[in-house]
């Protein structure tokens, strides 16, 4: 019987040992994951070493998939990336890729993308927003946008919000840009990224819900009505003093917020970082988490966000679950615990009866042995 008390404790050992070293991994990734819960940089770093350690090639892929869309920055983006992992690339790809950024940073690609978006508002690099901030920071382009969707709402036709909202926010932000003689730029910009970004049909379905509901409470709709009815992009500025006028400063707090993390992404990776983040990003916190990484990371933010998405913005998994895998693993090490304690004293109890057994064995036979010996006259 109490040898089968101390097999049933070697069993409860091997068991415990089994099971914790199943859980182990998880639970290793969880305590990482949870210690880095605050740094969406590590965080992402934690993603991407799992994602390239499964499948090396990735980048060299990417690379190769975005050079022939013709999107150097991407590439770009990727080869950095692989600098920083340690991940060799072929001399030619790297050359491919420094080629593609030679063209298209030159200058007549940069004049014709000045032009486009200067004239449509339309920024997809660095020299179409350039056009683009211009003709905002000159008023014309959020004139332009105000008085176009502005004509729609007076005409009780389908009005983009969003785009209305943004342009008379960028106008009284253009103002303060230039009492600070630039130091509103990054609100600036941002706000023209956001804004473009939702005309090319680009910004997430989150994002289109959150800022339009922003939006709506910053513009003092009747103020603006009689506005747009009375402007024009003929008279740029004395149609911007309206729409200013229409604009409810103490209400855009959290768009100015959303407008500042964008324009930080953009100065610290690129125009295309701070679109592809309006792409994926559902809220407010998750463009403010890109932000941080796009200031840590810099140009690999585009290559992260392409092999990460949305993920890149979260956490891992839901913190109960990596909570449980770091609660599975404490039982387990203490059933281990736990069955070596009760191994060990079932054992000792075992042999300290069995000792017990021999040395009375032992007496019985001693005195057995004294009793059979002839007696001494």
């Amino acid at each position: 019987m109490n040898r089968v008390r101390v097999s049933l404790a070697m069993v409860g050992v091997a068991a415990s040992a089994a099971v914790g070293a199943a859980i182990w991994p998880h639970a290793r990734d969880a305590g990482t994951v949870l210690a880095a819960r605050d740094d969406p940089a590590a965080l992402a770093d934690i993603r991407l070493n799992s994602v390239l350690r499964n499948n090396p090639a990735l980048i060299s892929d990417n690379i190769e998939a975005a050079l022939a869309s013709g999107d150097a920055d991407l590439a770009a983006s990727f080869v950095e990336l692989a600098g920083e992992k340690n991940i060799a690339l072929g001399d030619d790809l790297t050359k491919r890729v420094d080629d593609a950024r030679v063209e298209q940073s030159s200058t007549i690609h940069f004049a014709k993308g000045f032009a486009t978006g200067l004239v449509t508002g339309n920024a997809d690099d660095v020299a179409s927003l350039s056009g683009t901030v211009a003709g905002d920071l000159f008023v014309f382009g959020d004139v332009r946008d105000v008085v176009r969707e502005g004509k729609h709402l007076v005409m009780g036709e389908d009005t983009d919000q969003l785009v209305l909202g943004l342009a008379a926010a960028g106008l009284a932000v253009t103002a303060a840009t230039y009492v600070s003689v630039g130091g509103a730029g990054p609100l600036r910009a941002g706000l023209t990224l956001v804004k473009d970004t939702r005309k090319a049909g680009r910004l997430s379905e989150g994002m289109i819900e959150w800022a339009g509901r922003s939006t709506r409470e910053v513009v003092d709709q009747p103020a603006l009505r009689e506005a747009v009815a009375s402007g024009s992009v003929l008279r740029p500025v004395e149609t911007a003093t309206a729409i200013r006028a229409a604009f409810r400063a103490e209400k855009a707090g959290a768009l100015v917020r959303v407008a500042k993390d964008v324009g930080r992404i953009g100065e610290a990776a690129g125009v295309r970082a701070a679109r592809d983040t309006l792409k994926v990003a559902e809220n407010p916190k998750e463009i403010a988490r890109a932000a941080r990484i796009a200031e840590i990371k810099g140009g690999q933010t585009r290559a992260i966000l392409k092999l990460l998405g949305r993920g890149a913005l979260l956490l891992a998994a839901g913190a109960f679950n990596l909570t449980m895998w770091l609660f599975g693993a404490l039982l387990a090490l203490f059933g281990f615990l736990s069955s070596i304690k009760a191994t060990t004293e079932r054992a000792t109890a075992w042999w300290l009866r069995r000792s017990k057994v021999l040395r009375l064995k032992q007496q019985m036979a001693a005195q057995a042995t004294l009793a059979s010996m002839p007696a001494q006259g």
